[in-house]
């Protein structure tokens, strides 16, 4: 075992030598950094590159590599065969902490050589055992071999000075399964290796990307008592990576591409289907379903599967870099001290280059200024927390830099002592952002809010359906009182709200959920500033089910026509007509059933009366009123009857009449 480790040793070194050194590393904002690798391989050679298990996958999805003066072979990589996968090939398993007897036990059969202090015994494996200890002697390993004489004979394997398999296949085994177990305690390093069939020096350069810490931006806005104000940025990375990055060009990339991890370095197994011919399956009992009913159309139904191939979209790895000297220093070009790096248009991202080889020993991070220059900004206040009863000190930024700025925290000093802290998203060159950083109190903000009557804008009519335009009016007012004597300029965040347009005032700019108002404030002064909006929006309702006082307010309404005025006009008379004929209607019937109520009484009255004598008087008058109420309710109906008739002539010019509004 001792050999076996000692040529891993020997050959790791070996391999060693054959590194290449990183170069080049370019970090971006969405998880991952590409790394280029260059040097100078001897003669035979194979370079090596390590990596963490978890790169794997992202390595041989973008691995580049180039050759110059040589061809390049081949790529070897150690597999990531799960352990279990690999030792399953073995004729034993070695279990934790398993005694020697159940080792040996696991190779009946095979010839092993023990050596005692009076000899060597050889024979076949017949059986090992551990032998339970007693109050004599303690447990103890045990071995039945047949000897070459023909004999079964039990050794103590404790009392054996050294043990052999003169099998080479077997030894071999043995080393194999040792080397599998040592090799899956190393679970976090991964090798790869580049052959050539070269025979002579050449110089090779691998790019690659793996998973990396994002790297953060860190700004400080400079305000002097006089000039321009200076903005100065810093690059936080981290090198996670267990190496060192000894005089590496670093670019640092704001964007972020797609990407995604592809499962490229696990091996996949897949379970295939069984096929057999018809002719060799066994044939089964058919069970026939009872008719239903009879048809002479058949069905058959046939089951199928379709394969789809679904290829996911790789994320295109940055260009590889040229792996010569020239191409390295011109890439590493000196800048001027004010731009610390240089930027540059990379597609859709922005590419930062640092000037000088930069030093990152492995787990240790680094500061790097990439910016510091001035821009155009200025102070003033923000407010757009209508809760808030003082606005925050502000700083809008336009990014006259040339470059992207990638989002971050910002620390403001003003006049030379530090204002506060903000944050900024990632901008490009020309836009400009507003950075709020501190409270201002020596502002005072208020807001009241006040609405109009809704207005009636327009009125359309057609086939019976009335639609109403309204106008809905509101104010909000916003009252500041600056209590510093000095001059300020006020940005008021008023929410832009979905249907609502702004009256009067024009915003300076609008955002996605705002309008912002420029307010300049005089020196202890109270300003008042009102935002005027309205919302329009259309009622629809069927004219028919108006009634005449809504109709009434409507016709009043100034933006309507003549003609317009003329039609409603006539609609609301009809619609009068047939409501005083309803309520005719109704008094009739009314009488009719308070008359039919008082013939009831009078009937039951005379139908008492009858049964006495007497009372032939009384009956004779009751029977004169009966008399008389028949008559009246004659009268009744038919007034009713020319009342309905009535109704129904004003319904029927009514519904004429809507139809033939439009407007």
């Amino acid at each position: 075992m001792k050999q076996i480790v000692g040529m891993l040793v020997m050959a790791a070194f070996a391999a060693s030598a054959a590194d290449l050194p990183v170069r080049q590393v370019v970090l971006y904002k969405h998880g991952v950094g590409y790394f280029e690798r260059f040097g100078q391989l001897g003669p035979g050679e194979a370079a090596r590159l390590d990596f963490k298990a978890s790169e794997m996958n992202d390595v041989l999805k973008s691995l580049t590599v180039e050759d110059k003066g040589g061809k390049i072979s081949g790529l070897r990589y150690d597999s990531s065969e799960p352990l279990a996968q690999k030792l399953a090939d073995f004729p034993f398993q070695l279990g934790g902490a398993q005694p020697l007897s159940a080792v040996l036990d696991q190779l009946k059969g095979a010839r092993v050589e023990l050596r005692f202090g009076s000899g060597n015994v050889a024979g076949a494996i017949v059986g090992a055992r551990l032998v339970p200890g007693d109050e004599k002697r303690a447990e103890h390993d045990q071995i039945t071999l047949l000897l070459d004489g023909g004999d079964l004979s039990t050794f103590d394997l404790s009392a054996a000075a050294g043990l052999r398999f003169p099998d080479p296949a077997l030894q071999a085994q043995f080393k194999d399964y040792l080397a599998a177990l040592n090799g899956a305690r190393s679970k976090e390093k991964r090798s790869v290796y580049i052959d050539s069939s070269d025979a002579k020096a050449r110089e090779i350069a691998a790019g690659y990307m793996v998973p990396m810490p994002v790297w953060k931006s860190s700004y400080r806005l400079i305000f002097p008592e006089t000039g321009q104000p200076t903005l100065e940025g810093w690059a936080i990375v981290d090198n996670t990576t267990g190496e060192d990055w000894t005089n590496v060009r670093l670019s640092l990339v704001s964007g972020r591409p797609v990407s995604f991890v592809s499962r490229l370095y696990e091996p996949r197994y897949l379970t295939r289907q069984t096929a057999e011919l018809p002719e060799e399956q066994a044939m089964a009992p058919v069970v026939h379903d009872a008719q239903v009913e009879s048809s002479d159309k058949q069905e058959a139904l046939v089951a199928g599967g379709r394969q789809f191939k679904t290829t996911a979209p790789m994320a295109a790895p940055p260009p590889a870099f040229k792996a010569d000297m020239q191409y390295m220093n011109r890439r590493g070009a000196a800048s001027s001290i004010a731009a610390t790096a240089a930027g540059r248009e990379a597609g859709d991202l922005f590419e930062y280059r640092i000037a000088a080889p930069v030093t990152v020993r492995k787990s240790e991070s680094a500061m790097l200024p990439f910016i510091q220059q001035a821009v155009d900004a200025r102070k003033l206040l923000i407010y757009s927390d209508a809760s808030a009863a003082h606005p925050m000190n502000a700083a809008e930024i336009a990014n006259s830099t040339g470059k992207t700025l990638d989002g971050g925290p910002v620390t403001i000093y003003d006049g030379g002592v530090y204002g506060g802290e903000g944050l900024f998203e990632t901008f490009k060159s020309g836009d400009k952002r507003l950075i709020s950083y501190a409270v201002d109190l020596g502002t005072r903000i208020t807001t009241a809010f006040d609405s109009k009557a809704d207005t009636v804008r327009e009125l359309r009519a057609q086939r019976g359906i009335l639609t109403t335009r309204t106008a809905a009016i509101e104010t909000r007012t916003y009252t500041i009182h600056n209590v510093d004597k000095k001059a300020k300029t006020l940005v008021i965040e008023h929410p832009a709200r979905p249907e609502y347009t702004l009256l009067e005032r024009k915003p300076a700019e609008k955002t996605a959920r705002a309008y912002r108002f420029e307010v300049k404030l005089a020196p202890g002064a109270t300003e008042k500033f009102p935002v005027t909006e309205e919302r329009v929006y259309d009622q629809t309702v069927t004219i028919a089910s108006l009634t005449p006082d809504v109709l009434l307010t409507h016709i009043r309404n100034k933006t309507l026509s003549d003609a317009v005025r003329r039609q409603l006009e006539q609609i609301a008379a009809l619609k009068q007509q047939i409501a005083a004929a309803d309520q005719q209607i109704r008094q009739s019937e009314a009488r009719i059933s308070e008359i039919a109520r008082d013939q009831d009484r009078i009937r039951q009255n005379i139908a008492s009366l009858s049964r006495v004598s007497g009372q032939q008087q009384q009956v004779q008058t009751y029977a004169n009123q009966l008399a008389g109420q028949e008559a009246e309710l004659a009268k009744l109906r038919d007034t009713a009857d020319a009342q309905r008739k009535q109704k129904t002539a004003l319904e029927g010019d009514l519904a004429n009449r809507i139809a033939s509004v439009e407007f």
